[in-house]
């Protein structure tokens, strides 16, 4: 008979293995390996993601890592853009083609009725490797061959359909930019993929078990992955709702009284958007924020482990307001902790400050910038 594993068990797994017990002493390559990616979407989101995963993190780490094509900003998981290191970029792009263009076809692939799409795929890896393009500069140019189609759908075409990346400086801390895209090939060299599903599958239970195939499924955004899980040798416990949960042989499970300090999540964090069932980190009926723009500036706030507030950056008049708001009541020991981490998130995010203020529902916390 398997093991039981409680809600608040697989809660410490989640977190130990996401690096939210304690910091980690990692590069950032290293962290993005360890944790298989990050949600990226909003390009500010990681580095609040991993300023709360890593011991020291500072935003030129990440920066810099993206400058020299050791990170990438690539559409690949649930067909979103994530954050990678190169191989991943490679080995996973074949496999989670399908969930990219079923995207495509679901929204664009009705408009380009018709047209040759391995012509134009081809056509725009050509435009592309002589040079990086938003959106916007891809319909333009295809449009010249195509002058009758949408652009729209036929720039989504490529970011659908191609091995595509965004380059620098979209994602880089401090700058704006918009998406602006070349073929990985371009990027990255001509390196022949050798990942498997089982491999991927692997490398999630690694970040994100004990976990349900319906998790995994979720991550990634593949199907029928039962099929995959029964050839691995993988353990197996069953959760408290009785569902069997997958693990890879000898990972660690911590003590579920080990102590979690808060954490700060941002924007689309991997912790909230990688299972089926959210319930092991609190968040089963409660909305994902997934607010548009750069991000970095709102998200979740992990207290004893478990989505118990929300945070929003404010800034009036040299003043950085972290808002924090509970959905219960929290302790007062629970608020001094929050409080003193949410300083540490201002001093992160909002560094030109001349003034910190974290601010409760019935209490205002200050303290001086440093």
């Amino acid at each position: 008979m398997s093991d039981v594993l409680s809600r608040r068990q697989l809660n410490r797994a989640s977190l130990h293995r996401q690096s939210l017990l304690a910091r980690a002493e990692l590069s950032v390559c290293a962290a993005l390996e360890r944790l298989a990616g990050m949600q990226a979407q909003a390009p500010n989101a990681p580095y609040v993601g991993l300023w709360s995963r890593l011991s020291g993190f500072q935003p030129a780490e990440l920066a810099d890592e993206l400058v020299r094509r050791r990170v990438v900003r690539t559409p690949l998981l649930r067909g979103t853009v994530h954050l990678v290191v190169p191989n991943d970029a490679r080995d996973w792009y074949p496999l989670v083609r399908p969930v990219l263009a079923r995207g495509f076809a679901s929204n664009y692939a009705r408009a380009l009725d018709g047209v040759d799409l391995s012509a134009l795929l081809t056509e725009a890896a050509t435009l592309l490797a002589d040079r990086p393009m938003t959106r916007v500069e891809i319909g333009a140019a295809l449009a010249e061959r195509w002058p009758a189609r949408d652009r729209t759908s036929m720039a989504y075409a490529v970011t659908c359909l191609l091995p595509v990346v965004q380059v620098p400086p979209r994602g880089v801390w401090g700058q704006t930019s918009q998406a602006t895209w070349t073929t990985a090939e371009t990027w990255l060299g001509d390196t022949a993929p050798t990942g498997s599903v089982a491999d991927m599958v692997v490398r999630y239970l690694t970040a994100f078990g004990p976990a349900t195939v319906r998790d995994i499924q979720t991550w990634c955004g593949l199907t029928r992955l039962r099929e995959v899980t029964d050839q691995l040798p993988l353990r197996q416990y069953q959760g408290e709702d009785g569902a069997t949960l997958l693990d890879v042989p000898d990972a660690e499970l911590p003590d579920p009284e080990t102590p979690a300090p808060p954490r700060f999540l941002p924007e689309y964090d991997n912790l909230l958007l990688s299972y089926a069932d959210r319930a092991r980190v609190g968040a089963d009926h409660r909305a994902v924020p997934l607010p548009p723009g750069i991000g970095g500036v709102l998200g979740s706030v992990l207290v004893d482990g478990f989505w118990r507030a929300g945070w929003r950056l404010a800034r009036t008049d040299g003043t950085a307001t972290l808002h924090v708001e509970p959905f219960d009541r929290l302790t007062r020991a629970d608020t001094a902790d929050v409080t003193e981490e949410g300083h540490r998130l201002l001093e992160f995010i909002a560094a030109d400050a001349d003034r910190y203020a974290v601010v409760f529902a019935t209490a205002v916390h200050r303290t001086p910038a440093r």
